[in-house]
């Protein structure tokens, strides 16, 4: 599995715990940054993890900011990309199950690291149910 990674300034130390928690599975990692509390911009870290997930690159993302928001609306601007904003490990699992989520997004500073690990590992144990969900899954991209 590989997994890419980015984050703004307010997202960098929790990214740096889970790539470091990542690696230690075995799980290949891209990081993207930033690497610092710099005031940085969250769609430059944000939108090339999304890329690399639409062009297979990566098998799913993780994206952090401050509250999660402001780079998970970011990603969901690439076509294919279905992110989903979670602080706990349910909502991460359901994303994966109901949503078929390719992205995590997390808010830094609303969860602990431990959290942060927690969320991030239920949403990789997660699969997609397929079923009545991927005809729900098929209306969340509109062209136009």
């Amino acid at each position: 599995m590989n997994i890419s990674l980015g984050s703004d300034h307010a997202g960098y130390q929790l990214k740096d715990k889970i790539v470091k928690h990542l690696e230690d599975k075995g799980i290949k990692t891209k990081d993207f940054g930033t690497h610092g509390d710099a005031s940085v911009d969250y769609p430059d870290f944000g939108h090339p993890v999304a890329t690399d997930v639409t062009t297979g690159m990566a098998d799913l993302g993780i994206v952090i900011c401050g509250s999660g928001n402001g780079i998970n609306m970011s990603v969901n601007k690439h076509k294919g990309i279905r992110s989903a904003l979670c602080w706990n490990e349910e909502l991460a699992s359901l994303a994966r199950q109901h949503n078929n989520a390719n992205v995590l997004a997390l808010p830094a500073r609303f969860i602990s690291e431990e959290m942060g690990i927690k969320i991030v590992d239920a949403f990789l144990d997660a699969e997609f149910e397929g079923g009545r969900h991927q005809r729900r899954v098929d209306k969340i991209s509109v062209e136009g």
